[in-house]
Order: structure tokens, then C-alpha cells, then sequence
């Protein structure tokens, strides 16, 4: 019996993988056909820019992959900055609170 989805094209797939020898994160990235096999993507290449030529993105992702991404990143040990994204706001949102407790048991 064959398979009736042969050809058909599954959804990009991103990995990323921590690099215990270079102390990096490799970034991984296929597309598997059903029946055919898989592509994988190449390495980025550079071009040269003329002046006010509008830059055009390396990559685009859906959103989807942009959170695959983002939770491959995390399981390599990678967290937002101090400062930025969710770990800054919390740490806003401590500070705040401590001053707060001290506010009220002055009174």
C-alpha cells in the first residue's frame, strides 16, 4: 500500500545544539518531504551592501518556528539578558516590591 501523503512538504525544523569545544551554539535547520527525504539549510553567506540599499532579512520565521527556536535556545542553558524580556521585568518588579516593604513597615 502506498503512502497517499508521498510528497507532501512538512513544516521547517530548527535545533540548536550547545558546542562544548567552541563554547557556542550551533543552529540546525531541515525540511523533511514525505517519501523524498529531507533539505537542510547552508550556511549563511555575506554580500557586500551598497550604500542605502535596504538590508534584507537572512531568514524569516513563522511564529511557530521562532518559538521552536527559542525553546531549542533554551534547553542549550540560553536566558534573556538582564535587562530585557522577562528577566528584566522581573527584576524591575522585585526591586519595586522591596521598596514597597520598606515604605509600609516605616510607618
Amino acid at each position: 500500500m502506498q503512502d497517499h501523503r508521498t510528497g507532501e512538504i512538512l513544516p521547517i525544523e530548527i535545533m540548536a545544539r550547545k558546542e562544548e569545544w567552541n563554547d557556542g551554539v550551533s543552529v540546525y535547520m531541515r525540511q523533511m518531504t514525505v517519501g523524498v527525504g529531507s533539505t537542510m539549510a547552508l550556511p549563511v553567506v555575506f554580500a557586500p551592501q551598497q550604500p542605502n540599499e535596504r538590508a534584507v532579512p537572512m531568514l524569516s520565521l513563522t511564529i511557530h518556528q521562532a518559538q521552536q527556536l527559542m525553546d531549542e535556545l533554551w534547553d542549550c542553558g540560553m536566558r534573556p539578558s538582564e535587562g530585557s524580556g522577562s528577566a528584566g521585568a522581573m527584576a524591575a518588579v522585585q526591586a519595586h516590591l522591596s521598596d514597597m516593604r520598606k515604605l509600609v513597615f516605616k510607618a
